[in-house]
């Protein structure tokens, strides 16, 4: 008899940390590695968050538990910047902070799913969204955003794969891996086939929300269409445009029934989010955000050169993403070839090894991310070290046989 659980069988470790440990170990045993698979900034928390955080713990603020769901004064925070930068209404009794977006996400999944439910997730996706749908016991229905479409489920795709097992829709802009964003036009065709179809839900990822390049305009699913807001959850977190990958605080908005059932399932497995981390948070919604667009200036300008260095190797070719900061360049052109080792390019796992294996560049594979031949490149890395590997990515394509 089996000692583990059914359920671990349904679901892998994370492909994209998987690379980033991979990367790691490679470089502390000596091996010149530069790692493009890790999707956090390269900058560091701005001190007036740090400081915020100091004096929580210097003020014994951060000493005892706090509540399930979050401290008042983040639910507040969170509360007004949903308002503020959303149009979005949400009281504290709507709002819940978790460990992460990914807890969050988790959290929404294992307290809605049953056996038989199917929940859409437009590809490429999140590594992570259909492993918590199997892990919920849940069917995941992956529907394919193509290359050609900018990587942007098209309506008509949505509403194919509608079904009266549908529960969910994962709507992720911009997107982790591909960068794609929906403009307002865009998606208010998403949300027209949504209104259609009263027993979908919508769970919105808006993690990448202020990363958007090219005077680009944010929009989420329930601020364009009011009709949404009862069957919305709007995830969002400090993550990414705040540079606190490490703080681990993510958080959601949506109808108090559900937040409650959330709040439920963390009171039974973590409890409250790092006290710390919280007060931290309150002073990254709540202060200055004029770092924001400085960083926004950098990442697009290595977007730029990243794109223009990609769509010059040989066999290569990617769009320009809207936000985030990932490019997922196709790889197509590479299989069937050979590297240098004579090992034969048949998928773009093997391209993604062989790189890594000839020119020390660690990316992540396409098919992690349900639509391949393809691979992601994070560009959050300093501007000399992404050329770098750019240049080591056109040497090893331009030597594939």
């Amino acid at each position: 008899m089996a000692f583990l659980a059914d359920s671990m069988m349904r679901i892998k470790p994370s492909p994209t940390i998987a690379v980033t440990d991979l990367a790691r170990a490679l470089k502390a045993a000596g091996r010149d590695v530069i790692g493009l698979g890790v999707g956090e900034p390269d900058f560091d928390t701005p001190d007036n968050i740090k400081q915020a955080a100091i004096n929580a713990i210097n003020a014994g603020k951060a000493s005892k538990y706090t509540a399930v769901d979050g401290i008042p004064e983040l639910k507040a925070a969170i509360a007004g910047k949903f308002k503020r930068e959303n149009g979005l209404d949400y009281k504290p009794s709507q709002i819940i902070v978790g460990t992460g977006g990914k807890q969050v996400l988790f959290n929404a999944l294992m307290a809605t799913l049953n056996p038989g439910d199917e929940v859409i997730i437009p590809a490429p996706y999140w590594v992570s969204y259909p492993d918590i749908v199997l892990l919920a016991g849940a069917t995941p229905v992956p529907v394919e955003a193509r290359m050609k479409d900018g990587f942007k489920l098209k309506p008509e795709a949505l509403e194919k794969a509608i079904t009266r097992n549908t529960k969910w829709l994962i709507f992720n802009s911009p997107s982790n891996p591909t960068g794609a964003a929906y403009s307002r036009d865009e998606l208010k065709a998403i949300t027209d086939v949504l209104m259609r179809h009263p027993h979908v839900w919508t769970l919105s990822d808006d993690m990448y929300e202020h990363l958007v390049y090219d005077d680009f305009k944010f929009f989420s699913p329930a601020q364009i269409e009011p009709g949404l807001y009862e069957r919305t959850l709007t995830l969002n977190g400090v993550s990414k445009a705040y540079c606190m990958t490490g703080w681990r605080i993510g958080y959601a908005g949506g109808p108090e029934h559900l937040i409650k059932a959330m709040a439920t399932l963390q009171s039974q497995s973590t409890t409250n989010a790092n006290a710390a981390a919280q007060w931290a948070s309150v002073e990254a919604l709540n202060g200055p955000q004029d770092f924001i667009p400085k960083h926004n200036k950098v990442f697009k300008e290595r977007r730029d050169l990243c794109v223009s260095m990609i769509n010059q190797a040989k066999g290569l070719r990617t769009p320009t993403p809207e936000g985030a900061f990932y490019v997922y360049p196709s790889c197509e052109g590479a299989i069937g070839r050979t590297a240098r080792s004579g090992k034969k390019i048949e998928t773009d796992q093997d391209f993604v090894t062989a790189l890594l294996d000839e020119e020390g560049v660690a990316v992540v594979h396409g098919s992690a991310f349900g639509l391949g031949p393809a691979f992601r490149i994070s560009y959050a890395v300093a501007t000399p070290v992404l050329e770098e590997a750019c240049s080591r990515i056109q040497r090893f394509c331009g030597n594939l046989k």
